[in-house]
């Protein structure tokens, strides 16, 4: 009998996801992306391996500690599959609430299937979870557990204690999908069965399959949490104008730009994700120039007026669509990426013409990658200062120093958002100036 009759393709592909992931720590974004068998699934077997897979890492730290109290040793470092069996079926059991005998069968087939000799253990500490689980959850503390000590502890010294556990709360839930329309949202809120946010994107409610969704194949929206879309707006008024998109992929503050009138020119050191930003503008319908480039060292023959730098970073703002990250980062990535951030915000700076403007992001909670930068600024440029009234439903993420700071407890009351840092420097001198 072969694997997909014994096991159910579906969670022999969530399974071999969730060992990529968790034990060899790769995003699982991009795990699910490279599995040809997970393309080929039906949109609904494609919907359930996600659900399982990220409602697993969501609840890891509870699961964890909720099969330790079954196990009278730990499972050894060699028993990846088992391990990963354990956590899918509980994630299914109790955070899903699938059907109890569906939940515990399907694990056990998978046992059978990849951790052979395991089944007997993934049965019985099933069983006895699907009796007193419930009584065991009821005395943990789901946002401690489901952060590890290092980024909670981060996020304490930062924002404080309550934020903290605010934060790690918001992280619980599960998130709508934002999108950015070309124009009308108010109609296309109701064409999607969503509602227009104060920030002015689309929150809709259950997405299904995306490109299923009205609008997707004629290009009159984009996916993007509203918290992202806050770092083009914030270069002003750029029709006609050069602007540089640096870090461009997968595209989403390309088409910002491009839709606001600005010759683009997007550069990503990706040519797989360059490629899907260029599908993209494609089926939006916009024009740009692109580039494969490393965005520290690529540098053009003309100043640009503008350039938007969205850096690779940590992702901690974006725990909540992406649950994984905190599993798969620890803090010497903080510090590995802080150096990066560096040295493109100054290679930025080198495209910039002079009184251009550089918006520079990230997704982070971690000041070492946001505010700990203002520190290396050089007398070449300064902050200029972001005004409440251009961010609009988000006057409180506005800083002392005129930065934006988003928080994922911002617009708790309609949902949360993803964790951003923007500022926005001016060249004050010649162009080309770099950080200190």
């Amino acid at each position: 009998m072969t694997d997909r009759r014994h096991a159910g393709l579906p969670r022999l592909v969530a399974l071999d996801a969730l060992v990529a992931c968790l034990e060899d720590r790769h995003p699982l974004d991009r795990v699910l992306e490279r599995d040809v068998r997970f393309g080929r699934l039906e949109s609904r077997d494609r919907a359930l391996v996600h659900a399982v897979t990220t409602e697993t890492c969501r609840r890891l730290g509870q699961i964890d500690a909720l099969i330790a109290a079954c196990l009278e040793r730990p499972l050894p470092a060699r028993a990846r599959a088992a391990r990963a069996i354990l956590r899918l079926g509980v994630a299914q059991l109790l955070f899903l609430e699938f059907a109890s005998h569906a939940a515990i069968d399907s694990s056990v087939r998978l046992a059978h299937a990849r951790a052979r000799g395991m089944a007997p253990l993934v049965n019985a500490v099933l069983r006895r979870l699907q009796r007193e689980g419930r009584t065991l959850m009821a005395g943990q503390d789901p946002a401690a557990l489901n952060t590890p000590s290092w980024l909670y502890r981060s996020w304490r010294d930062a924002w404080g204690g309550a934020t903290a556990s605010a934060i790690a709360n918001m992280n619980l839930g599960r998130p709508e999908l934002d999108v950015t329309v070309v124009d009308d949202a108010q109609s296309w809120a109701a064409r999607l069965g969503g509602r227009v946010l104060s920030t002015g994107s689309v929150r809709v409610p259950s997405a299904g399959v995306v490109r299923d969704l009205p609008g997707y194949e004629c290009g009159r929206w984009w996916v993007q949490d509203t918290a992202a879309s806050f770092p083009a707006r914030l270069l002003g008024d750029i029709a006609g104008r050069r602007v540089l998109d640096l870090c461009a992929a997968p595209g989403g503050k390309t088409a910002q730009l491009a839709f606001a009138g600005a010759r683009v020119t997007a550069v990503d050191v990706s040519g797989q994700r360059m490629a899907r930003l260029q599908a993209n503008m494609e089926r939006l319908g916009g024009t740009v120039e692109t580039r494969i480039a490393d965005a520290v060292t690529w540098r053009s023959s003309t100043p640009f007026d503008a350039v938007l730098l969205d850096a690779p970073c940590s992702g901690t703002g974006t725990i909540r669509r992406h649950p994984d990250i905190p599993w798969i980062r620890d803090r010497t990535d903080v510090s590995r990426l802080a150096s990066l951030q560096r040295q493109m915000i100054a290679n930025a700076l080198a495209n910039l013409s002079c009184r251009g403007i550089l918006v520079y992001a990230v997704c982070s909670l971690e000041p070492e990658e946001g505010e700990a930068h203002l520190s290396h600024l050089g007398h070449g440029c300064h902050i200029d200062a972001i005004r409440p009234e251009e961010v609009p439903g988000l006057k409180e993420a506005v800083t002392r120093e005129g930065c934006l700071r988003i928080l994922p407890t911002h617009l708790a009351r309609e949902g949360g958002l993803d964790g951003f840092f923007v500022v926005r420097l001016r060249q004050s001198g010649e162009a080309g100036t770099s950080i200190a």
